[in-house]
């Protein structure tokens, strides 16, 4: 666990930072870093100050979210728990990181910090205790799956959500979405090229971020009441079955994207190959748990070629999503936490068993989109009204790197001149800035 629990840090900082670093424009590559960088340092100590309260605390709300004061600070908290606090830490923190995706070169990084908190206490905070806490979204008493499909004191039909298909990706996704149509397109979207400065660190990010994902799946398994040998050969056959599904959902993934990206762009692209390895991981985080490994293989596939088909529908319907947050999280989220109701090997139609299963995994992942893009519309609201969200035309044009951090990543005139200065003529050329 303490081991799972570093992996996914390491999928924030770095992996994250480098994948959405290498995505961005080489103006504003150290400021998407600084995004990633910052949530792990604020979410961090929210979660300690109220977050783990809000979702695993023993006061439930309206089976919402749990009462905030009741282990403020971790109080009455001790022993092997602070495992799994730094567990859960992490999920938060690199939640809160994926929406960065959606706002490169365009948000404050004030309303950054401002957003950061607000969103996870009103968005991620209740949408994790809904689904791991025992909340509306569980197969608790008189939660959504039981108002669906009532059982003995609790739901007939469970949801499913091994490791944050809802909780993590399609809240981030919706997240990304509704902050990006707050902010409105970037200066040039859609006329002028935009296109990754430097896909060297995007491909590491990538692969760091598979490294790191195995701490996201293989360490969300849960014991039960299982003890001693019964419970070590649990261990052993639930996190093989995960690890294994995991890997191959990702390799289809890679495979159906880049199959899409040849047919329809005659170009197989080192940015698809990135972009499936992500979008498997998404569309198999919920589901790693309940599907065979031929189950996975398929919605890899699925997923690859889905997302590859989504991110350009920012184009067509003229939102700027700028790192394919939506296309890949939410949509590789939604289609993960949809597929389990078809191939759960335990209540999948596609093993005989009645449709109930896909029934709940759909309306928990409406349920989910509704109250993200709620949620997000208050906090960008409050944002708004606050310290505002967009910098400046101009601060826009030059490179949000100079103006909100003062450095550049590729100081090359700076360094001759020994200035800012060089930095701030480098970040402006648009020459340097496509990566050309």
């Amino acid at each position: 666990m303490l081991a799972s629990a570093s992996l996914v840090l390491l999928m924030t900082t770095p992996a994250l930072a480098l994948f959405y670093g290498g995505m961005s424009r080489s103006k504003s590559v150290l400021n998407m870093m600084m995004m990633s960088f910052s949530a792990a340092g604020v979410v961090g100590l929210v979660y300690v100050l109220w977050g783990w309260s809000m979702t695993y605390g023993t006061q439930d709300v309206a089976l919402l979210f749990s009462n905030p004061f009741e282990l403020f600070g971790l109080r009455n908290v001790e022993g092997a728990t602070y495992l799994t606090v730094g567990f859960q830490l992490t999920f938060a923190v690199i939640t809160a990181a994926l929406i960065s995706g959606a706002v490169a070169d365009r948000l404050k990084f004030s309303a950054w910090l401002l957003f950061v908190p607000l969103w996870v206490t009103l968005s991620y905070f209740p949408l994790a205790h809904m689904v791991w806490g025992g909340g509306f979204l569980s197969g608790a008493q008189n939660g959504l799956a039981d108002l669906v499909f009532s059982g003995d004191g609790g739901a007939a039909v469970a949801p499913v959500d091994y490791a944050g298909g809802t909780v993590v990706h399609i809240n981030a996704g919706v997240a990304g979405l509704v902050l990006a149509l707050l902010l409105g397109r970037r200066i040039g979207f859609g006329k002028e090229p935009m296109k990754p400065h430097n896909l060297t660190l995007t491909m590491l990010g990538a692969g760091l971020l598979w490294f790191g994902w195995f701490g996201f799946n293989v360490g969300s398994w849960v014991p039960g009441d299982l003890t001693g040998d019964a419970m070590g050969q649990y261990w052993l056959d639930e996190t093989s079955l995960v690890w294994l599904n995991t890997t191959v959902a990702t390799c289809a993934a890679i495979v159906g994207w880049l199959v899409v990206e040849k047919i329809r762009d005659g170009h197989a692209t080192s940015l698809g190959a990135a972009s499936g390895v992500v979008a498997g991981l998404v569309a198999i985080t919920p589901a790693c748990g309940a599907l065979s490994p031929l189950g996975a293989i398929a919605l890899g596939i699925v997923a690859g070629v889905a997302c590859a088909l989504a991110v350009g529908l920012k184009y067509r319907w003229n939102y700027d999503d700028s790192l394919d947050v939506v296309g890949v999280h939410l949509v590789g989220g939604l289609i993960g936490t949809v597929a389990i109701g078809v191939l759960s090997t335990s209540g999948g139609i596609a093993y005989g068993h009645s449709p109930k299963l896909l029934v709940v995994q759909a309306a928990v992942a409406l349920f989910a989109v509704l109250w993200s893009a709620v949620a997000t519309l208050v906090v960008g609201l409050v944002v708004k009204a606050i310290v505002g969200l967009r910098v400046h035309e101009d601060d826009e044009v030059e490179g949000i790197d100079g103006v909100e951090h003062g450095e550049s990543a590729y100081d090359l005139v700076g360094a001759r001149s020994g200035g800012l200065g060089g930095s701030k003529h480098l970040a402006g050329s648009t020459h340097v800035s496509e990566g050309v």
